[in-house]
This record gives structure tokens, sequence and C-alpha cells, in this order.
């Protein structure tokens, strides 16, 4: 009984790891999407920020300024995107890809130039990350069943950005659901001909959206790399943008239902970790990169065969050109 409550324990604490970078980036692309803007390029801007973020970090020994430059690097890639796609009328989906496929690109031979370590960044100092936070009450509380280990294993000793990420979630859907902005924001993505008529700028509202969504996907992007981990490595978002964008769509462009979906791929990220190596009745060790392939075919499922119609923004992915 006191291994399994351990090792339920030790999941929760890694599913809200794992969940927190879905999060951020998935609230990022929600602000996108709902104003009509297809925001496939998150990958690219986790990207840009983790390797901003853990470059800035490394050489000036400051979170706070590795904090600034991941979130500096995501927003411009948002506005490129936005230029493209929103002035220029591109196509949005092709937009995002060029930018994910740019930036994993980009950031390598931007360290191989700047660093000469293969492409990452140096091992980024403890005092410059974001460490883990002990909250008031975890060390005595520990040993109360149930509610101890909870508060002591899994609320308590996460860093900044995953409470950050936490509280994303009611401040996004206040912001979406009971602000002027938001109401901009989601009639710009069902009908930017009735927004535009009444005099509010379509191009304005969209680039505002995706500057928000560049913030959020930036708070993602540095906690990859000075947070998580200590450093950038080659492609070290590993498709989580992409997941972020399957959790948007489980989640129906919605907050909470978003927040589920991050939570669902995240445990069964933190599932496949454990169970690599481990002999599983009958089948016995099952290879490798089966166990590793576990959350993205959790994903290709859910949104093939189990969430139904997504009822998406009327406007998403429709260039609007303004009637003369």
């Amino acid at each position: 009984m006191a291994e399994t409550a351990v090792l339920l324990s030790l999941l929760a604490a890694a599913t809200v790891r794992g969940a927190a970078p879905l999060v951020l980036a998935a609230l990022g692309g929600l602000f996108a999407e709902r104003s009509g803007v297809v925001d496939i390029g998150l990958e690219g801007k986790m990207l840009a920020s983790a390797f901003a973020a853990a470059a800035t970090a490394s050489v000036t020994g400051s979170a706070w300024l590795g904090l600034g430059a991941g979130i500096g690097a995501a927003i411009a890639l948002a506005m490129v995107h936005g230029l493209a796609c929103i002035t220029y009328n591109g196509n949005q989906v092709v937009s995002g890809m060029a930018l994910n496929i740019l930036m994993s690109g980009l950031t390598v031979v931007l360290g191989y130039a700047w660093f000469h370590q293969g492409g990452q960044t140096p091992l980024v100092d403890d005092a410059a990350r974001f460490g883990p936070i002990t909250l008031p009450g975890a060390a005595r509380l520990a040993a109360v069943p149930v509610i101890g280990p909870v508060y002591a294993d899994v609320v308590s000793g996460q860093n900044m950005l995953v409470y950050l990420a936490a509280a994303a979630v009611p401040v996004v859907a206040w912001l979406v659901y009971r602000t002027r902005f938001g109401l901009r924001v989601r009639a710009v993505g069902d009908s930017p001909g009735a927004v535009d008529t009444a005099g509010i700028s379509v191009a304005a509202t969209r680039y505002r959206a995706l500057a928000v969504g560049g913030v959020l996907c930036g708070l993602s992007g540095v906690y990859l790399s000075i947070a998580y981990h200590s450093g950038f490595i080659r492609d070290m978002s590993a498709g989580k943008g992409y997941l972020a964008l399957a959790a948007l769509i489980f989640g129906q462009w919605r907050p909470v239902p978003t927040l589920g979906a991050c939570l669902l791929f995240a445990f069964a990220d933190a599932v496949q970790v454990r169970l690599q190596g481990t002999p599983l009745p009958v089948v016995g060790v099952v290879p490798v990169q089966l166990i590793q392939a576990i959350p993205y075919v959790l994903t290709v499922a859910l949104l093939a065969g189990f969430v139904g119609r997504a009822v998406a923004p009327r406007a998403i992915g429709v260039p609007y050109v303004k009637e003369r």
C-alpha cells in the first residue's frame, strides 16, 4: 500500500511538471486561434524562447533576464507570423510550419556558432534557473495520510512557472469571457466582417491576440530550458507544441477543458517514462521506442476517434480582406 501511494504521488508530481509547458503553450495558442489565426507554429516559438532563455541565462547568470529574452523571442516570432498571415494574407498553416522548421535549424546553428557545444547551450547554474519552491508547512504535513503527500510532493516543490501555469488558466478564462478584449478576440474569430463594421480593427485585434499568445508560449519555452532542464538541447520541445495544439482542439478552444487535455497527455508521458525497461505481464519488456510513442498515439486516438466534431471559430484560417 505504501509503495502504491509513493508511486501515485510520483506520477502526480511528474504529471504536473509535464503539463506546465503544454498548458502555457495551449493557452497561448487559444488567443491566436480564437482570433481566427491558426497557430501551428507553437513548436517553433517554444524552441526559440527556450534557446533565447538558456543562452541569456548562461551568459548573464540571471534567470529573470533569461525569462525576458525567452518571452521576447516568442513575441517576435508571433509578430512575424502575424505579418505573414494578417498583413499579407498568407497561408496560416504554411507560415506556422515555416516557423517550426526555421527554429528547429536556427537554434542549432546559433548554438554551434556561439557556444561550440554541438548546438547546445552551456549548462545553466542553479542560481540562473527557476528552482523548486517549498511551500509553508510542507514538511510538517508530509506525515498526514493522503493530504500530506499530495501537498508535500505534488503541490509543494514545484518551480515558479508551474504555479504560473496553474494561475494562467482562470486568468485566461476571465480575459476571454469577461473582458472587452476577450469579447473582441472571440468576435474577430467568428465574424470579422461584423467587427470591422462596428469600427474595430480586425488586424489590430489579431495582432494583440498573437502578442498575448507569444507571452504565454514564451513562458512555456523558458520553462523547458531554465526550469525543467538546465540548458538548451537540440529540438528539446520534442513535439510539445503539437501536443499543446492537439490539447487545444480536444478542449474545444476553452481554457478548462484544455487544461484537462494537457494533464491527460502529461500523465501519459509520465507513465511511459516509468514503463521504460519495466517487464510487463505476458509481453515482457517492450522496446523503448514503442513506450515513448504512448503520448503521441494517445493524441492521435483522441483526436481521431473520441473527440467528436470539434467546433472551431468560424473564421479560423481565413484571411480577412477589408472590403473597399
